[in-house]
């Protein structure tokens, strides 16, 4: 008999403490940071979690102070910390990045220090047996491949473990020019295709990275035509000024060879677009896992909970269930609205 599935997804990926200056201020200028937890696909995770869905993440945190001080903020968003692994060496440190807001025409700036965390000694024999037949659902992405060698190896063994044990595979490109190249980029990624169940990639990186041509559609239907993909989804952001982005997306169903999209979401009040991609892919995961992979219902949740993680500080996703509906009812209204919600 098949073990019970207790999760709904669990993502594999480092956790990140971010620092930042308050309000709009430089990293060059003041005194004062402001602490907040983050990663691509622990943001995923407490997204999909918000929205209802049993969620966990594979990690290894120090286990020192900084380290429960993440498990603590983890936890409460109702994300499961039955995966950690925890680092007890001399040298066990977080991931850190530094983030500025940006306000035209000055650019957002990220600056990375995560190089040799504790993340980075995760081998694939601390990973449970256990985790590969926990969860329907498993979701990790392109930074997590980027980050080393090592911490590549191990992630994917883990994607070919889920995809043997009967588990979704989910993978968002999510590509970062600071952590590899797009030549080294492709031919990793090119890997581990062939065990994907549902692909997150923006046309900008089809084009970049995977060297595709044609439009938007061709370029998605290509990947299902080359590997076993079952589902791609492609965001598309305008990028107006940094405090104001226009977002939609268009999801491609291989088995039916239908497309879904909506109108995007137009002039975004953007008050922290870190995360919203990630947010994106929550909203997408969660109106695939809770209907018979409804793309259509995948589109209308990703493209809401991307739109409202923008208006939100920090790398985490705050919106239940309750809040993406009504944005998505909002969103397909015309005539009078009321401008607060009360």
């Amino acid at each position: 008999m098949e073990e019970k599935r207790n999760f709904d997804l669990l993502t594999l990926g480092q956790v990140l403490l971010r620092l930042s200056p308050p309000n709009n201020d430089r990293l060059v200028r003041g005194d004062t940071f402001v602490k907040q937890v983050g990663g691509a696909e622990l943001n995923v995770a407490v997204g999909v979690a918000l929205l209802g869905l049993r969620t966990g993440v594979i990690s290894k945190l120090p286990s020192h102070d900084m380290g429960s001080f993440m498990k603590g903020k983890i936890r409460s968003y109702g994300v499961s910390d039955d995966f950690f692994m925890y680092d007890d060496s001399p040298s066990a440190r977080v991931g850190i990045y530094y983030y500025e807001n940006g306000a035209y025409p000055r650019k957002p700036k990220v600056i990375y220090d995560r190089a040799n965390s504790s993340f980075y000694s995760l081998k694939i024999d601390e990973i449970p047996e256990k985790a590969y037949t926990a969860s329907r659902c498993f979701h990790t992405s392109g930074i997590t491949l980027a980050l080393s060698p090592k911490v590549r190896e191990t992630a994917i063994e883990m994607i070919k473990r889920f995809k043997a044990a009967g588990t979704l595979v989910s993978f968002d490109v999510n590509f970062r020019g600071n952590l590899w190249t797009g030549e080294e980029a492709k031919e990793c990624i090119e890997q581990i295709l062939p065990y994907v169940d549902i692909f997150f990639c923006s046309e900008d990186t089809a084009r970049l990275t995977f060297k595709k041509t044609g439009t938007a559609r061709e370029m998605m239907k290509s990947f299902t035509e080359e590997y076993p993909i079952s589902i791609v989804a492609s965001t598309q952001r305008i990028v107006h000024s940094p405090k104001s982005h226009t977002f939609g997306s268009i999801i491609y169903d291989a088995r039916k060879d239908i497309y879904y999209e909506e109108e995007p979401y137009r002039d975004i009040d953007v008050v922290d677009r870190i995360g919203s991609g990630d947010a994106y892919i929550s909203g997408a995961l969660y109106g695939l896992l809770t209907s018979d992979f409804d793309c259509e219902k995948a589109v209308r949740y990703g493209n809401a909970t991307s739109a409202v993680k923008n208006t939100i500080p920090g790398d985490l996703p705050s919106s239940d269930l309750e809040e993406i509906e009504t944005i998505i009812k909002a969103h397909n209204q015309t005539g009078f609205q009321s401008e607060m919600a009360r």
